[in-house]
């Protein structure tokens, strides 16, 4: 199969021939349908946090099962699935709490004993956060997979595997933001505009959107936004509590850099709450003005939305098709598996919400 293969940090990926294994015990082969090209990708392809290499990158994807291993009981030929990297063993101490996005069991992945999911050249090739969508197929641990409904455009669906379970799902799992509070999301890309779709549908009553690109912000009311913020104008925190006379109930920053995390904390009132969903790099240290804490303000991180993904992502699914969920906008491009160094590169520019590769 065709794979996009990434062998050295802050180099271009390679388009080549990767042999997929056979599925074993509780795997599943996926025809890969489509792949959102995420910023989390470019993390590892620049070095932010390392990987090992060479590995297929890709981790936001939906296919089609084409062949199941033994003991697999949840999925069949011929089932349309949406993949996620935060795959759970089912009986950890973090799973058996209802905190399954933190499980880390080296059980889901193939033991350095037995033959690799991924191979090019009779050499291994790693497989990225379990699944290595940026490829026409993908050899997962059926933990990896939420089933969903056959009606739902797949090409649609494969966001769902990162930015929109991110975004929404830091909204309604991490923060549980109520009726009528007021939101702050810092960064309009896809994760940044599902946390804007999902405020507007937690019935937050004012959902302000905040990046430096116009037609992002332009984007954001399409997906809930009652205002925008266009932080080269100005200070965006200044603005933020000039708009709420104080500052917001709730702020989410969805880029990952340390200003504004800084600025996320700032832009809330007493009693407030700041999530971090971006990736911030490794080593960067964040400061917050500690006296603030006797506010009883908050700052939390959120992985993966704090999300229960099989029962989240047919959720949204249903609410996609329900016209609650805009992800149509989402998407800047349709592309090719061969277009995918292009693809990251947009993402450096910040002018784009998600390209998304279609497989033939």
């Amino acid at each position: 199969m065709k794979a996009a293969v990434l062998r050295e940090t802050n180099q271009p990926l390679s388009i080549e021939d990767v042999a997929t294994g056979d599925p074993g015990p509780r795997e599943v082969l996926v025809r890969t349908a489509a792949a959102g090209v995420c910023h989390s990708d470019l993390h590892f392809q620049n070095g932010a946090y390392p990987y090992p290499l060479p590995a297929v990158l890709g981790h936001e994807s939906a296919g089609v099962v084409e062949a199941v291993g033994e003991d697999v009981h949840y999925v069949e030929p011929g089932d349309h699935v949406i993949t996620c990297l935060s795959a759970f063993c089912g009986h950890c101490e973090y799973c058996l709490t209802g905190r399954m996005v933190l499980c880390n069991e080296p059980e889901l992945s193939r033991g350095a004993d037995e033959p690799p999911r991924l191979s090019a050249g009779g050499q291994p090739i790693w497989q990225f956060l379990n699944l290595s969508s940026f490829a026409e197929n993908m050899l997962v641990h059926e933990h990896a997979l939420a089933k969903i409904r056959r009606d739902m455009p797949l090409d649609v669906a494969a966001l769902i595997g990162c930015g929109v379970t991110t975004g929404v799902g830091a909204v309604i799992h991490t923060a549980a933001v109520e009726p009528g509070a007021t939101v702050a999301v810092i960064g309009c890309g896809g994760v940044g505009l599902s946390c804007v779709n999902g405020a507007a549908i937690a019935g937050a009553g004012r959902v302000i959107a905040i990046d430096t690109v116009a037609s992002k912000l332009e984007l954001a009311r399409k997906f809930g936004a009652t205002d925008t913020v266009n932080a080269a104008d100005g200070d965006p925190v200044a603005q933020v509590r000039e708009l709420t006379g104080g500052g917001v109930h709730y702020s989410f920053e969805a880029i990952g850099l340390k200003a504004t995390t800084e600025q996320a904390f700032k832009m809330i009132r007493a009693g407030g709450t700041a999530t971090v969903i971006g990736m911030i790099p490794v080593g960067t240290m964040v400061e917050i003005h500690g006296p603030e804490f006797l506010r009883e303000k908050k700052l939390q991180g959120s992985s993966m939305g704090s999300n229960r993904f099989r029962v989240d992502m047919p959720r949204f699914v249903d609410f996609y098709l329900a016209d609650k969920l805009h992800l149509d906008d989402m998407i800047s491009n349709r592309i090719r598996l061969e277009d995918v160094n292009d693809a990251l590169a947009a993402l450096e520019t910040g002018e784009v919400a998600r390209n998304v590769i279609v497989f033939d």
